[in-house]
């Protein structure tokens, strides 16, 4: 079979009659608007970091600059960025939510085609990648979909691709046999198409790459799904109509949320996912708006554009940097948006869901794989062609992790400062002070205005369980962000420092989703190294200044306390007594929608 060679170079598109009018390519925004919001963030979030320079400028100078205070100024450059733009990423969409009455139609005006009667009329492959990934689980989710697909009565402009990278022999069969059984109880053809590679190039990517070239001509728009992955059939039409009324709509990302989980780690991370993600997205995409991005499922893409334009390039260079683009999707969105289509996001809770990672050690493998994948972006800024916005998306992604290692030095360093400072009558602490909790008030403001989000929204606690359960759910999850924050970071500084010795390594592969305990053993030899460095610190702390310790627990404390904690919230029993008194539940735990409720039932016959 021929298949379409990649292009080597990018010529760019001719203008579309919308772009030449000052509008962006579907339509739907004045450039002009978008450009004087962006010019307004750049503003806030360059004052707000000069600020806090300003302030630790002072407070690092005391006693004249040491290459301490010298290192650790840099290392806040680096760390801080993500944190300020959080912030008023928070506020604005905060805004949008409360403020105005228009916040919705501001950052998506694409939303209303969603609501509107016109019947389907393209047809949408639903795609369901898997790799060695359990079979049953899997096919049971993907009939889920289908099934709350022609409960719309629009299904019949859906098919379906079960595109296995699997190798393992025993799991493959198991795919082949479910997928027959199905084939044969749907009927029709080209319903259900199952297909699995030898050759796994390019990983996940690679495989959604080899659908378009095969059967890309048959179909308007794909559905990618992970294995984990559920959407109802409500939700899916929306996006349909909203791509179907807007030709040069790319790729439309639609708001991934938790599924409830008997996990307590997943319990815990996803219902603080749940309310920072909403204010969250909406200030960005507020913004960012056709730039928008690109989580790699559960979004809708227009294949042809995709298949034409959206090709991987192969990194130069030996591993780890090189080979196969390990994050593709946001490289995906920026090169979608080259070839002058929009890429948004609806950043509405609609009916998408997912399965978060059961145990921190599960949560820091998907981490680690996703740091790899974004500083590999660092062999792609030179990419010709990409818009102002896409570049800086890019760069973006790489200073989410590069900053992860800044604020590990810059705890290392605390105990020196301390030596340094120790004694001078000039210190300013209650500047010093005054600058920690503000910062960590920007670190937490996405998760504090998602809980005065549902606290503002009428019913909005009540869909939690109420006020009493929200409020407990809240302190618990603050807690848990700060153990879980150190023990990732930690955990990310470790594996890129074996990433600039060529050690480290990442591969794409099954991911356990089930609650599961920990055994000592297990959570021992994977955090040990953060226990050592929690004592360095502890230890050095308590003996040069028991007050600067205390200070530092929301920093610290999860260093001593990672392999307890691993071991906790992976603990089944804790995951069943939070599930029980109703807390860290997210709305689906309170009111199942029929489409969870499908998945946990037994399977058919």
């Amino acid at each position: 079979m021929n298949q379409r060679p990649a292009p080597t170079t990018f010529q760019p598109a001719a203008q579309g009659a919308e772009e030449l009018r000052g509008l962006t390519p579907a339509g739907l925004q004045m450039r002009a608007t978008l450009s004087a919001r962006r010019w307004l963030v750049l503003a806030l979030n360059l004052v707000t970091f000069a600020g806090l320079l300003y302030g630790l400028s002072h407070v690092l100078r005391a006693g004249g600059w040491t290459m301490a205070d010298i290192v650790i100024f840099v290392a806040f450059l680096f760390g801080a960025p993500w944190t300020v733009l959080g912030f008023w990423n928070a506020v604005i969409g905060l805004w949008l939510l409360h403020a105005t009455d228009d916040g919705l139609d501001q950052v998506a005006p694409f939303a209303a085609a969603g609501e509107a009667a016109a019947p389907i009329a393209i047809r949408t492959a639903v795609l369901m990648t898997l790799r060695n990934e359990d079979p049953e689980r899997a096919f049971r989710r993907l009939r889920v979909v289908k099934d709350s697909l022609d409960a719309t009565g629009e299904g019949v402009w859906f098919d379906y691709f079960v595109l296995s990278d699997t190798n393992d022999p025993v799991v493959a069969a198991s795919e082949e046999l479910l997928a027959a059984e199905w084939a044969r109880e749907i009927g029709g053809p080209a319903r259900v198409t199952y297909r699995r590679r030898i050759d796994n190039a390019g990983f996940k990517a690679g495989n959604v790459r080899d659908f378009c070239e095969r059967w890309g001509d048959r179909y308007e728009l794909m559905l990618p799904l992970d294995a984990d992955s559920v959407m109802s059939g409500p939700a899916i039409v929306k996006l349909a109509r909203m791509m179907q009324a807007y030709p040069k709509l790319g790729i439309l990302q639609s708001l991934v949320v938790g599924m409830p989980s008997q996990s307590a780690f997943a319990r815990i991370f996803q219902f603080g996912m749940r309310q920072g993600m909403r204010p969250y997205t909406m200030g960005s995409a507020w913004w960012i708006g056709e730039c928008g991005p690109f989580w790699g499922h559960n979004a809708m893409v227009r294949i042809a554009p995709f298949r034409d334009e959206c090709h991987l390039p192969v990194l130069p260079g030996g591993p780890p940097l090189g080979g196969a683009v390990m994050s593709h999707d946001q490289v995906e969105a920026t090169l979608m948006r080259r070839a002058g289509y929009e890429v948004r996001v609806l950043p509405q809770e609609m009916g998408s869901w997912e399965e978060n990672p059961p145990t921190m050690l599960e949560f820091a493998k998907r981490d680690l794989r996703w740091c790899l994948g974004n500083l590999q972006y660092l062999k792609l800024l030179d990419l010709p062609g990409l818009k102002p916005m896409s570049r800086f998306q890019l760069i973006w992604a790489i200073l989410m992790f590069l900053g992860l290692p800044a604020w590990t030095l810059m705890i290392a360093l605390l105990p020196l400062k301390v030596i340094e400072d120790r004694g001078l009558a000039d210190y300013p602490a209650g500047l010093a002070a005054f600058l920690y909790v503000l910062f960590f008030a920007m670190y937490l403001s996405p998760k504090l205005a998602g809980f005065a989000d549902i606290m503002l929204t009428r019913g909005g606690t009540a869909r939690y369980g109420g006020t009493v359960r929200f409020i407990a759910s809240a302190l618990i999850e603050i807690v848990f962000a700060f153990l879980q924050g150190a023990v990732s970071t930690f955990r990310t500084t470790l594996f890129m420092i074996g990433l600039a010795f060529g050690r480290a390594k990442i591969g794409w592969n099954g991911q356990s989703r089930d609650a599961h305990a920990l055994s000592f053993a297990t959570a021992f030899a994977g955090l040990w190294p953060h226990l050592l460095f929690g004592i360095y610190i502890f230890a050095t702390l308590l003996v040069l200044s028991p007050a600067v310790l205390i200070w530092s627990l929301p920093l610290t404390a999860g260093y001593v306390l990672a392999i307890p904690f691993a071991m906790l919230t992976a603990w089944p029993a804790l995951g069943g007594w939070l599930a029980r008194r109703g807390l860290c539940g997210i709305p689906e735990d309170f009111e199942p929608p029929a489409e969870l409720v499908a998945i946990t039932t037994e399977p058919r016959a």
